[in-house]
């Protein structure tokens, strides 16, 4: 990249990071200190509002980046991303929204404990959301990477590192001066800009085929090297039946695994009423919706306009497609117009990460100080000590997800958030669902349903070809590969359902009817809901 583009794309990085900063400040001189306004911002935000927010949170590097990249480089395998994202908001529309609202006060654990035993379920679940936090943290640490590599070139592998650190340290002042509050604006800068540099790509790539769909994707295709294959599936998820497998364990991986993703659950605690929750649930979608039909046709215009070899030769793993394509569309590499828009889409890009890490160091530090240290701290701990806990914890977690994000550097990032999503789906729904709908479930089928998710999802990615064992894994030059899928989702989902209904009824305890009668009715109607 040129120094214009450089010099362009640092200005909007600067300028998105000063105004992020002042409005946690700003936030940071109005707040009270309690709890409720750290995790939930005071519960005082409007389902519009709310609705902008999650889709600022959910929509991450991987949606912007990754699964643009994907489908310029494999083309209709790459849409199963954007598909599975969407398709899960169905699963939290329909089953989890209202419910979840209405039963917690600030984590997923709190709807769980509300009829169990507090202190084991508590330790399982908070166990369970930072696991998942601090996976989903790597993959927007690495987008961050591509990000600042390909705008430097080949000088980028220190200044990769350097904003490695750099993305950690914002996300720990944004959570740790501003809460949910200053959070949550961010969140909604974020998706405004978003949704308008996608539609502006949008419009430039269908105006270069004068709104000829058609003629974009042949295009494309024949681009790709692989001809009609390209626009057909099995190009990267085809072949022998482990390809094939990988490939459902993924999709379920993903339409399962949003309503278990603790920085979602977390964003129905910020509305005054179930009913918000709901809303707020609509307005996402749409959002949403909009924006992956958008990242189609972006993943799609890379392969025509760019090529999926420059975009492999730029990054391995496909996440600067975008970008690439914003350099052409705006007049081609060392062009005034192509400086501009590079530098626009990267600032957005940057933008996206640094909301999203905001947002999951938010979650993951309420689940550590309410759940974890609570639990073990119940009878003395107050309000106060716990919110500091909390801030304290987002150090700590930030500091995980960058020597994590250091050493992933060369994955995509919608892959990295598919694990995530494996290990969400694996952990958290089982219990969440049978603590909702399940009126013989007991404390141990709680804790044995997060382990048994857990557990075995994390060491079916470590024993993965994306740990060892190829020339693409976090380590290259060992090889410790057991297990042939890249993705767990298969395995892992259904033996958190196995091991929460085998430790239910091999209980002793009995289920206690009030309390599952009080949630239901509470669920339900909002009775009683913080």
């Amino acid at each position: 990249m040129t120094t214009e583009h450089q010099t362009l794309a640092l200005i909007l990085f600067s300028a998105f990071v000063a105004v992020t900063l002042g409005i946690t400040t700003w936030v940071s001189r109005n707040r009270h200190g309690s709890a409720e306004e750290f995790y939930a911002g005071g519960r005082l935000f409007s389902p519009l509002e709310n609705g902008f927010a999650i889709a600022g949170d959910y929509m991450s590097a991987a949606s912007f980046l990754g699964i643009s990249g994907l489908i310029a480089l494999f083309g209709y395998d790459g849409l199963l991303y954007s598909v599975g994202f969407f398709v899960a908001w169905l699963v939290v529309l329909f089953l989890i929204a209202e419910l979840v609202r209405n039963c917690g006060r600030f984590t997923l654990a709190d709807v769980v404990a509300a009829r169990m035993s507090e202190r084991p379920v508590r330790i399982a679940a908070g166990t369970s959301s930072v696991v998942v936090s601090v996976l989903y943290l790597v993959a927007q640490m690495v987008g961050a990477g591509s990000l600042v590599g390909l705008l430097l070139g080949s000088s980028g592998a220190a200044a990769r590192t350097l904003t490695v650190i750099g993305v950690g340290a914002l996300m720990v002042v944004y959570v740790s001066f501003g809460g949910m509050r200053a959070t949550t604006w961010i969140q909604i800068v974020k998706a405004v800009l978003l949704m308008g540099g996608a539609i502006t790509l949008t419009v430039l790539v269908l105006l270069r085929f004068h709104g000829n769909v058609d003629h974009l994707l042949t295009t494309a295709a024949d681009r790709s090297g692989h001809g009609l294959r390209f626009l057909s599936p099995g190009l990267r998820y085809g072949g022998d039946w482990t390809a094939r497998v990988d490939f459902m364990s993924l999709g379920l991986a993903l339409v399962l695994g949003t309503a278990g993703l603790p920085h979602i659950l977390s964003r129905f605690y910020t509305v005054p009423t179930a009913r918000a929750a709901r809303r707020s649930v609509v307005w996402a979608i749409a959002l949403i919706g909009g924006f992956y039909l958008m990242t189609i046709v972006l993943g799609f215009g890379a392969a025509a306009l760019v090529g999926p070899a420059e975009v492999r030769a730029s990054n391995a793993s496909g996440n600067t497609a975008v970008p690439l394509l914003a350099a052409y569309l705006g007049g081609g590499a060392g062009s005034t117009g192509g400086a501009v828009l590079f530098a626009f889409v990267a600032a957005i890009a940057f933008a996206t990460i640094l909301a999203v890490v905001a947002g999951i160091t938010l979650a993951s530090s309420a689940s550590v100080a309410h759940d974890l240290y609570a639990s073990l701290k119940r009878r003395h701990a107050r309000q106060r000590s716990e919110v500091a806990v909390a801030r304290a914890a987002a150090v700590g977690i930030g500091a995980a997800a960058i020597a994590l994000g250091l050493l992933a550097q060369d994955l995509n990032v919608a892959f990295l958030v598919g694990l995530a999503f494996a290990v969400a789906a694996s952990a958290n729904l089982p219990v969440l669902l049978y603590s909702l709908f399940w009126r013989g479930f007991t404390t141990r089928g709680a804790v044995w349903s997060v382990y048994g998710g857990l557990v075995p999802a994390v060491l079916l990615v470590v024993l993965s070809p994306v740990v060892s064992g190829s020339p693409e894994s976090l380590f290259p030059g060992v090889d410790f590969q057991y297990f042939p899928l890249q993705n767990p989702g298969i395995v892992s989902i259904p033996l958190g359902f196995l091991a929460g209904w085998l430790g239910t009824v091999t209980s002793r305890e009995e289920a206690d009817e009030r309390r599952h009668a009080e949630t239901e009715v509470r669920s339900l109607t909002g009775a009683g809901a913080v």
